[in-house]
């Protein structure tokens, strides 16, 4: 149960109120930055073909970009090839020594990848900047108005220096927000652009009640269906298994170490949104191809994959799952946690320690990952149900809704740290908020 005396506490810590500050002001530069266009682009043949487009990579991107794809602005290639280098050098680090001996080095390392990592944002801001500026000379409205005013190289170079520019000054943007603001600057910045569309989609119901269209005991029973799913969300990325772990007694001179208890923390939902985000972007590769390519062969696979049809939710659930064990294998090592409880002493109470030990995290956490996988599947899956089923007129659920609410978990418990830190009191009456992190 949420303390409503405990906002009142927020004005209190001058620290925390200057931050939650930083970080609006921050957020409201992003969102100023979205409609400020790219020159020399039809705005409204632009718009007509995003209309056309709806189900594709284009419409994915324009999401995550909270709008700015729809209108081509400076911002419009969003944060995505920040976080598509931030996975690729994730998996670089499994293959590639020289990473992954960073990574085991501590600050130091982790300054060095995330400096690779602004390097590999450039690199696919570039290439995307260029892939967009062809792209949309080859674009034309449903009408046959064409999208790009003057087309040519002129037109591309200034795009491309324009995206490139835009993506890294919102990669600067989500490191201040890190750095002087209140939680995670990418993820916030991705969390105000899905949440910016929010207005539209209540404006859009209530204009269906008004109309007739929508009944209000319909709209109850969907306000109600969205508050329980957002409550199991919670619940779900709050979930995890506690691994016991005990440490034995050390004597080093005249002093004892070890001896305590702890446990290893395995997470229902270890991969996050990363299997969801890569299992939409195979799927609506075909379509997006489509649109660019009028070949009657991918015209009826983007067809069969569109979503409603059953093989695009078979493929969709099929990618989710495979990503989630594959994105955890990856992010979470079992036999290094094995060998690192060994080397300090630790061991699980009846497991032997080494291999053994490395097995029975590995069979537990497989366990928990396919319960995971499920869960996201079904979240996933929900926004179809909704809109194919019971004519909902908005998107409800999916990638979007497990950014938002992960990211309000998070941001809620490093306030939570700050109040309680200075002796406040937190959120909550009882417990502690705590982040997925």
């Amino acid at each position: 149960m949420f303390n409503v005396g405990s906002f009142q506490n927020i004005g209190k810590i001058p620290e925390l109120k200057k931050r939650i500050l930083i970080t609006f002001l921050f957020l409201a530069v992003y969102r100023i930055g979205v409609h400020v266009p790219t020159p020399g682009i039809n705005a409204e043949a632009l718009n007509a073909f995003f209309n056309a487009s709806q189900g594709t990579l284009l419409g994915f991107f324009d999401m995550f970009s909270g709008g700015a794809m729809r209108r081509l602005s400076i911002f419009a290639l969003g944060i995505m090839p920040y976080i598509s280098s931030s996975i690729i050098l994730q998996l670089l680090t499994v293959v590639i020594p020289h990473l992954e001996q960073l990574k085991k080095e501590g600050e130091a390392g982790r300054k060095k990848i995330v400096q690779y990592t602004r390097y590999g944002t450039v690199i696919l801001s570039f290439i995307q900047g260029f892939g967009i500026a062809f792209g949309l000379e080859g674009m034309t409205a449903p009408g046959g108005e064409a999208v790009v005013i003057h087309p040519g190289w002129a037109f591309r170079l200034m795009t491309v220096i324009t995206l490139t520019a835009g993506t890294a000054f919102i990669m600067w943007l989500g490191e201040q927000i890190t750095e002087k603001g209140i939680g995670n600057g990418i993820s916030l910045i991705i969390f105000a652009g899905i949440v910016a569309g929010m207005p539209a989609a209540v404006g859009n119901t209530m204009r269906l009640v008004e109309t007739g269209e929508m009944s209000i005991f319909k709209m109850l029973i969907i306000l109600i269906l969205m508050l329980a799913v957002v409550g199991f969300i919670i619940f779900v990325e709050r979930g995890q298994r506690r691994i016991p772990v005990q440490y034995a007694r050390r004597v080093v001179g005249r002093r004892v170490y070890g001896g305590q208890s702890t446990h290893i923390p395995l997470k229902i939902n270890s991969s996050g949104v990363i299997p969801p985000i890569f299992a939409s972007s195979l799927i609506m590769f075909p379509a997006t191809i489509a649109n660019f390519i009028p070949h009657p062969a991918l015209k009826t696979v983007s067809l069969w994959l569109s979503p409603g049809h059953w093989l695009h939710t078979i493929c969709y659930i099929g990618f989710i799952v495979f990503f989630c064990f594959f994105y955890t294998a990856i992010v979470f090592n079992t036999q290094d946690v094995a060998e690192n409880m060994k080397k300090y002493g630790g061991f699980i109470p009846g497991i032997r320690p080494g291999r053994a030990t490395a097995e029975y995290i590995d069979k537990v956490l497989s366990r928990i990952t396919f319960g995971g996988a499920i869960y996201i599947s079904a979240v996933c899956i929900l926004p179809e149900i909704l809109i194919t089923k019971f004519n909902v007129p908005f998107y409800f659920g999916g990638t979007a809704l497990l950014i938002v609410v992960g990211v309000a978990l998070d941001t809620v418990a490093q306030i939570e740290a700050h109040m309680l830190t200075r002796h406040y009191e937190g959120f909550l009456k009882q417990g502690r908020v705590v982040g997925r992190r």
